[in-house]
């Protein structure tokens, strides 16, 4: 691809997820204010200074601007780059928090209360499932290839699996204990599944 067309590429995406961006802010904002159930996408496309056309083009539903997001790139970008050394869990943590590194606080504050918004209505809960099964299929993904596996080995996928049910068990408790620090939860919670869930 000529340069001049990579730039165009390279801003439009910019500019898409700028857009993604600002909808989901204001969305977060206005089911803070008025709540889930409250808020149409009339309103929040309003908010964000986009038709509702453009904003079914980003999020096929309401739910999807609280449970999409554009993570996972990060996270695959950060586990290809961990030292071979690492095992599977240790690559997967240290890229968790290189992915991490790169929020800016607004961020961390948008990512958390999308979680609660998550883990208290009942609609997103549900809805949030497929989310967390296509993260499942793409951290099975990542060991597989590192590990050398078939992606569905047994022991693949209940690495997956396991990593996974842990994260969910701090994005409830983080729902329930907003005065903690998500990221240091997910780090220990991480530390505690290699020591082997010691009680």
């Amino acid at each position: 691809m000529p340069p001049d067309d990579q730039r165009a590429v390279g801003l439009r995406e910019r500019k898409k997820a700028k857009t993604m961006a600002a909808i989901q802010m204001h969305a977060t904002r206005l089911f803070g204010e008025n709540g889930y159930n409250a808020t149409t996408v009339e309103q929040i496309a309003e908010a964000a200074e986009v038709s509702p056309s453009t904003f079914f083009r980003y999020f096929p539903t309401k739910e999807d601007v609280v449970i999409k997001d554009n993570y996972d790139p990060l996270l695959v970008a950060a586990f290809e780059e961990q030292p071979a050394e690492l095992s599977p869990l240790q690559a997967i943590r240290a890229a968790m928090k290189s992915a991490f590194a790169s929020f800016t606080a607004e961020d961390i504050a948008t990512l958390r209360e999308r979680n609660r918004l998550i883990m208290t209505v009942p609609e997103l809960r549900a809805a949030s499932m497929n989310n967390m099964i296509q993260t499942m299929h793409l951290i099975a993904e990542l060991v597989a290839k590192r590990t050398k596996r078939r992606i569905d080995d047994i022991a693949v996928q209940t690495f997956a699996g396991a990593f996974i049910g842990v994260s969910i068990s701090i994005m409830f408790y983080d729902a329930e204990h907003p005065e903690g620090d998500i990221v240091q939860l997910l780090d220990e919670a991480w530390v505690n599944l290699e020591a082997g869930l010691p009680l």
